[in-house]
C-alpha cells in the first residue's frame, strides 16, 4: 500500500512538472521567428534599435512584409549604419512601421488574385501609410507573383503566433 501511494505521487509529481513545462513554453512570435531566421538579422537588429520589435511581440495579429538582409544590401551604401544612429531612430522607427500591417494577419490566400489597399502602422505620432498589395501577376522569376509596392514577395506565409511575415526583396520607403 505505500509502495503504491508513492508511486502516485511521483506520477503525480511528473504530470504537474510536465503541465508546467507547457505552461512556461509559447509559440514564436514574429520577433522570434524573424531572429531565428539568417534571412532577417537587419531587420531585427533595425527592430531592437528603436524599441519596434516590442509592438510585434504583442497580441496582434500583425503582417509583416519584411525587407530581407538582401534587401537591406541593396540600399546605398552606408544607408543601413546612417539609420541606426540614435539621431535618425525616428526616421528609421517610420520606415520600419510601414513594413507592418496592424489588427490583420494578411495570407497568400488572402492576396493571391486580389488587390487591396493596407493601412500601416502608425506608431503614435507616425504619419500612417498605405501599402497596395497585389497578387494579380502570374509567378515568375521572382518566386509569388505577389508585390507590395514596388517590391517582389518573394516567400510569404513564415507563420508565428501572433500573425504573419512576407519576406520581400525591397525596403519599402513611407
Amino acid at each position: 500500500m505505500n509502495r503504491r501511494n508513492t508511486l502516485k505521487l511521483i506520477g503525480g509529481g511528473a504530470a504537474l512538472l510536465t503541465v508546467g513545462a507547457c505552461a512556461a513554453t509559447q509559440d514564436p512570435d514574429i520577433v522570434d521567428v524573424a531572429a531565428g531566421s539568417p534571412d532577417f538579422t537587419t531587420l531585427v537588429a533595425a527592430l531592437q534599435a528603436v524599441g519596434a520589435d516590442a509592438i510585434l511581440r504583442g497580441p496582434g495579429p500583425f503582417t509583416v512584409f519584411a525587407p530581407t538582409n538582401a534587401a537591406f544590401e541593396r540600399l546605398p551604401a552606408g544607408t543601413v549604419e546612417n539609420l541606426l544612429l540614435p539621431e535618425n531612430a525616428g526616421t528609421l522607427r517610420s520606415i520600419l512601421h510601414y513594413h507592418i500591417v496592424p489588427g490583420t494577419r494578411v495570407t497568400s490566400s488572402d492576396i493571391l488574385g486580389n488587390r487591396r489597399l493596407y493601412d500601416t502602422y502608425t506608431g503614435g505620432a507616425d504619419q500612417a501609410g498605405t501599402l497596395t498589395v497585389d497578387g494579380t501577376r502570374n509567378p515568375g522569376k521572382y518566386g509569388t507573383g505577389m508585390i507590395v509596392n514596388d517590391a517582389n514577395i518573394i516567400s510569404g506565409d513564415i507563420l508565428a503566433s501572433n500573425g504573419v511575415i512576407h519576406a520581400i526583396d525591397k525596403v519599402l520607403l513611407p
